[in-house]
């Protein structure tokens, strides 16, 4: 349940994320760093279970936390 609700809060806060980059927001810094929080959540959760699918999506939790730090 945990890992579900975790991964649509993601897929929400990064949906976000790109909205604003393309808005010119003055707050991306602000959204970047709360969607590196929430994906690096997000990786964590879904890192420590076994499925595939679930090591999947906590790669790309992780790539995306990385790339937003970068950007910010």
């Amino acid at each position: 349940m945990k890992c579900i609700e975790l991964d649509r809060e993601c897929a929400d806060i990064c949906s976000y994320a790109i909205s604003s980059i393309q808005r010119s927001s003055k707050f991306v810094p602000d959204v970047l760093t709360l969607c590196a929080r929430i994906c690096e959540a997000c990786g964590t959760e879904c890192k420590s279970h076994d499925h595939r699918h679930c090591q999947d999506c906590a790669e790309a939790c992780f790539r995306c936390a990385e790339e937003c730090r970068k950007l910010i």
